[in-house]
């Protein structure tokens, strides 16, 4: 028998890669241990394909005081699906199965270029009080010593696209951490668990655009999502398989400010507006 065909990183998820995530035999090669919740490396097989994959099985989930237990990885295959429907791919392709330990998420890894990853070029600590050309900022960090600096992110357009999805899902926890580049470019959110709450809990480091006009790309990817999470439409349905109907018309109400406003999210102020820790 030949060796399975490697998947390489890629930017575009078609129907192949759902496929091998849903149907393929799950071998489990490790845990990442610098998750809070169990996040297992693994690899997929099906038929004369392999590749790699992130699972997190439900009961590896912990308890949350503001979300439901055990429905974090629902809400991560959610995050996909509204990144699909706005057509920019910002989350690899993710969904719900059965695995080694139950049900539970599970999502292609993607590989960055050799030498690290790129997301971590996108933020960056500078001195001063202003961010300097091609940076938006965040806001100011201790550094140690007494001393303070600049937090900044790349005012770069996958990032924006990226501070717009997460207005629509509501993420509570767009860390450093989270931003991935494969060796093509294309730019990359994970971890979408905490995700799609009724109430405003948009934790970011993505402020730099806040009270900005939106981009015309932004809204009319908006115009159009608007238009698929009206009840009947496939994705209302299938958002409606994976969060409350409280939930789903929170998405529709989020999408509705967004173009009402025409502008970015600016920080409620009810909320800590960035995550802890940032990085």
């Amino acid at each position: 028998m030949s060796a399975p065909e490697r998947i390489p990183a890629r930017r575009v998820s078609d129907r192949d890669d759902l496929a091998l995530l849903t149907r393929g035999e799950l071998k489990v090669q490790g845990q990442i241990r610098e998750a809070s919740n169990a996040v297992l490396l693994c690899t997929v097989t099906y038929e004369d394909r392999e590749g790699t994959c992130v699972y997190k099985p439900v009961r590896g989930e912990r308890p949350l005081w503001d979300f439901p237990d055990g429905t974090l990885a629902q809400r991560e295959v959610a995050a996909y699906e509204v990144s699909e429907a706005l057509g920019w791919g910002l989350v690899p392709p993710t969904v719900l199965r059965d695995g080694p330990y139950g049900e539970g998420m599970c999502q292609l890894w993607i590989d960055g270029p050799e030498g690290g990853n790129e997301g971590d070029k996108l933020l960056a600590l500078v001195e001063g009080e202003e961010p300097g050309e091609g940076w938006k900022a965040i806001g100011f960090a201790e550094v140690g010593e007494g001393r303070t600096a600049l937090l900044v992110h790349a005012d770069d357009a996958r990032l924006r696209r990226l501070a717009v999805l997460d207005a629509v899902i509501n993420n509570g926890d767009r860390k450093g951490g989270h931003l991935l580049v494969d060796a093509d470019g294309h730019l990359y959110g994970i971890d979408h668990g905490v995700t799609f709450n009724t109430e405003d809990k948009l934790r970011t480091l993505l402020w730099g655009w806040a009270g900005e006009p939106l981009t015309e790309e932004a809204s009319a990817a908006l115009e159009a999502l608007s238009a698929r999470l009206a009840d009947g439409e496939p994705l209302a349905v299938r958002l409606g398989e994976l969060i409350t109907a409280a939930e789903l018309e929170a998405v529709r109400e989020r999408v509705a400010g967004l173009l009402k406003s025409g502008r970015h999210r600016e920080p409620s102020g009810e909320w800590p507006a960035i995550p802890w820790p940032p990085i």
